[in-house]
């Protein structure tokens, strides 16, 4: 069974949720606070975690921040869901900005909390198995290393998640050429594009700081109002391997 760490200090939703989930499929265990759920990342491996934004004994910003810059806690990959206060557009976009794969505002339909898990996990799967591990692609000073789900810029890597890793890659396979947000939410989140979802456009962001911090110049990533962004290129991609 796939292995998911649940957690929220609100443990009459987390039993609920804790139930549906486990009659889908997956093996759910729950934590009701930030320090109780960094002990359990730090003894386990889970495929995907669902994160509560408001918690106690740190909040679910400072868990996704050590979940993400610690490597001690093996977790830095992990896909990692939060759950945002209806309506509270800041939460989502600091959570998607620490490193957030996706989000999901309080209170919940279970089916759609299963739809996104599964949707991050089939994404993780996907890019397990895509592509050999000699599969390299190279535009201008970028290189993607496939195999190994590296970036970098020069000689200096980038520190992507998973997320980004899957929105570059996808630019740097289409350089030079506009990608819709709607393709780029299908293939990089593995869900649809809905009204006021802002969360390619924070992942993008991302990618272009950490772009910047390495050297890259502002304009490396464009948006192309109306129809989506692209990476811009001085020569043709090429693929190595």
């Amino acid at each position: 069974m796939t292995d998911i760490l649940l957690i929220d200090d609100d443990k009459e939703l987390s039993e609920l949720l804790q139930e549906y989930l486990s009659s889908e499929g997956f093996n759910v265990t729950a934590a009701y606070d930030g320090e109780q759920a960094l002990e359990m990342a730090r003894d386990n491996q889970y495929a995907a975690m669902i994160l509560d934004v408001m918690l106690p004994r740190h909040n679910g910003f400072d868990v996704l921040k050590k979940l993400r810059q610690q490597p001690s806690l093996g977790q830095q990959n992990t896909p990692v869901i939060m759950l945002t206060a209806k309506g509270d557009t800041i939460d989502r976009v600091i959570g998607l900005e620490i490193g957030a794969d996706d989000y999901l505002p309080k209170p919940c339909d279970p089916r759609e909390l299963v739809a996104r898990v599964r949707a991050v996990l089939r994404r993780t799967a996907n890019n397990a198995q895509a592509l050999p591990e000699t599969s390299d692609f190279e535009v201008d000073k970028l290189l993607l290393q496939t195999g190994s789900r590296s970036a970098f810029w020069q000689d200096t890597q980038l520190s992507l998640t998973g997320t980004e890793f899957s929105v570059l890659e996808l630019l740097v396979r289409q350089a030079g050429q506009v990608i819709s947000k709607d393709e780029l939410t299908e293939q990089a989140l593995g869900r649809k594009l809905t009204p006021y979802d802002r969360s390619i456009d924070v992942h993008v962001s991302n990618i272009r700081k950490k772009l910047a911090a390495a050297g890259a110049g502002k304009d490396q990533i464009i948006n192309v109002r109306g129809a989506g962004y692209m990476l811009t290129r001085a020569s043709e991609p090429q693929q190595r391997g």
